[in-house]
């Protein structure tokens, strides 16, 4: 891998080239709003060019990729309170040395030594990690079982057939000890799975697992939204399962707002900067949590932060002390396992998520470097984010931003197992998967009309 740093900032968005007629009922509102004069004239339907989807599904990999590499970097570094540990980064040090994180023992990051852009140059390869492996399995298995909508016998074979255990993992920690890549509730899901045979939803239970409210279905599940473009309450049938396989509760739901962004990017308006399609798309999915919920209170309180324009460091400074310290809004961590000071609950990595959406404005780069410097567990925003706008900017947009072509080569095999050649795939490939998923989907639970011939998805509202 080589590490670069630069200010270039992103182009406008490329939706320009779809003609879509979106029906904007979904969670809430019953307006129609045309995005573009539809190229095939339609009152009752909107339509979507696949290849420009696959483009954008190419970005959605590339995008997750950089970003989820670049977070790594300040992965655990910052997660307040006393000590080395408890200073926050702020955009001066983006550029500077990296610090070591809480496990590392005093050594800075393996990935690289500076807080700068990580990324795999033309001809190597990416590696998989938790932000894009299971991601990853789940389309697999959406393709391997015929079917739109998973069931947990599926998840749990899918899981025991591509995931290590500790005990059988052929993967080693720098320490040398036994890696399975997994943590916190996706561990515990997947030790209830193997020693218990339980199967979702049943191993996100609290009732079994008391990992439900940490951030593992954050960075799990955000792809099924765009396996349901434009339908978010298809993409969450579609997803609950796979939510639940680890999450319960405020866990599930923060899972849910990044799913139902993802199903609307499909038919944002693209006549709008960038910086309001990304707004409309976070409140969109805000109308559709619960107004008890410690999740859509987090949204409210950051939002008004941001409006008041208070500097992005600042906003991250009150989340620590308004959720981490004080605990409000039902936000409560002493009912909840605390591992690192809570850095792993999905609550205070939710928060951390939303102030780089909302002051990364839509700009790929400046969204993501405000996640890596946010704390706690960084790397799992950023990539949330990097997926999302790389899906949005498209794979085009993402090669002009940093002025340069990335490696399109991708090894699931890195932290995964059981798949062909090798487990080494590319973006192209499984951009072309996910159009193959979307095309059953459109089909059975649309009853949409797929045309390879003149490519295009045809979508009732």
């Amino acid at each position: 891998m080589s590490v670069h740093s630069g200010r270039t900032k992103f182009p406008p968005t490329l939706f320009s080239t779809w003609s879509i007629l979106i029906f904007a009922a979904t969670l809430g509102g019953c307006d129609e709003q045309t995005v573009e004069a539809p190229a095939i004239s339609a009152t009752s339907a909107y339509v979507i060019s696949r290849s420009e989807y696959a483009e954008k599904m190419y970005g959605f990999w590339l995008g997750q990729s950089i970003a989820n590499w670049t977070g790594l970097v300040t992965e655990l570094d910052k997660i307040g309170g006393e000590g080395p540990h408890g200073r926050f980064y702020t955009r001066d040090d983006w550029g500077k040395p990296d610090e070591p994180n809480i496990f590392s023992n005093g050594v800075p990051s393996s990935v690289s030594p500076t807080i700068d852009w990580v990324w795999v140059d033309e001809g190597g390869i990416w590696g998989s990690d938790d932000d894009t492996d299971i991601e990853y399995i789940y389309q697999s298995l959406l393709l391997e079982n015929e079917t739109s909508v998973l069931s947990g016998t599926q998840i749990r074979d899918g899981w025991m057939t591509h995931i290590y255990s500790d005990e059988n993992t052929p993967f080693t920690a720098d320490d040398g000890s036994k890696q399975n890549f997994l943590w916190v509730s996706n561990q515990r899901a997947h030790d209830l799975m193997r020693v218990q045979g339980l199967v979702p939803p049943a191993t996100g239970d609290p009732q079994h697992n008391p990992d439900f409210a940490m951030i593992d279905a954050q960075l799990t599940t955000e792809i099924f939204g765009l396996f349901a473009p434009g339908k978010p309450h298809l993409a969450l049938e579609m997803v609950h399962l796979p939510i639940r396989t680890t999450a319960s509760g405020d866990a599930a739901l923060a899972a849910e707002f990044y799913v139902v962004m993802h199903s609307l990017a499909a038919v944002v308006d693209a006549d709008l900067p960038v910086k309001d399609q990304v707004s409309w798309l976070a409140e969109k999915a805000r109308e559709g949590v619960p107004e008890t919920s410690y999740i859509a209170k987090m949204y409210d309180y950051i939002k008004g932060r941001y409006e008041a324009g208070v500097s992005w460091e600042q906003a991250r400074d009150d989340v620590y002390r308004r959720y981490q310290v004080e605990q409000l809004d039902g936000y409560d961590l002493m009912s909840q396992k605390l591992v690192c000071n809570g850095c792993f609950v999905g609550g205070i990595n939710f928060a951390a998520s939303i102030v780089s959406l909302l002051y990364g404005e839509g700009d790929y780069q400046e969204t993501v470097k405000i996640a890596a410097l946010s704390g706690w567990d960084s790397d799992n925003p950023a990539a949330t984010w990097g997926g999302l706008l790389g899906f949005m900017h498209g794979k085009r947009g993402i090669e002009k931003a940093f002025d340069r072509t990335f490696a399109n080569q991708f090894d699931i095999h890195r932290t995964r197992g059981g798949f062909p050649n090798n487990g080494v795939d590319t973006f192209d490939a499984m951009a072309e998967k996910g159009l193959q998923v979307i095309d059953r989907v459109v089909r059975e639970e649309m009853q949409g009309t797929v045309d390879v011939e003149k490519d295009q998805w045809v979508i009732p509202l």
